[in-house]
């Protein structure tokens, strides 16, 4: 059984977009196990009323995120999400730290910049 997860129309983040911050920390807390099987597309966008075309993104976006895996016919499973999260964040890190250094920035505002960009996501 899939853990409670609810979409709010009202809300600034698409439908797609909650859909997926909410199995992604699902996920990551361990609620929803690594090898858990998802419903499929058309069974989960009827259970929270959305367009299937909606869910099918959302399981898009987690899959590129290393979130899950579709398996074929055999259904989607949540993946080792920990590891691909932390994979896919190294990445992204690396890859600012040479544009960063490309561009001629210091080390120093560099980090700066990773702070600022942090805190703007991460709010105290």
């Amino acid at each position: 059984m899939t853990p409670k997860i609810s979409v709010d129309p009202d809300a600034d983040a698409a439908p797609y977009e909650q859909l997926r911050t909410q199995i992604s920390e699902l996920a990551r807390s361990g609620a929803l196990p690594v090898g858990h099987r998802l419903p499929t597309v058309r069974g989960f966008a009827e259970e929270l009323g959305l367009a299937a075309n909606t869910v099918a993104k959302a399981y898009r976006a987690l899959e590129a995120d290393g979130v899950i895996e579709t398996r074929g016919r055999n259904g989607t499973f949540v993946a080792a999400a920990g590891d691909a999260a932390e994979r896919h964040a190294g990445a992204a890190a690396r890859t600012y730290a040479e544009d960063a250094h490309r561009l001629g920035l210091s080390r120093e505002r560099a980090l700066e910049l990773a702070r600022d960009a942090i805190r703007a996501v991460y709010p105290d």
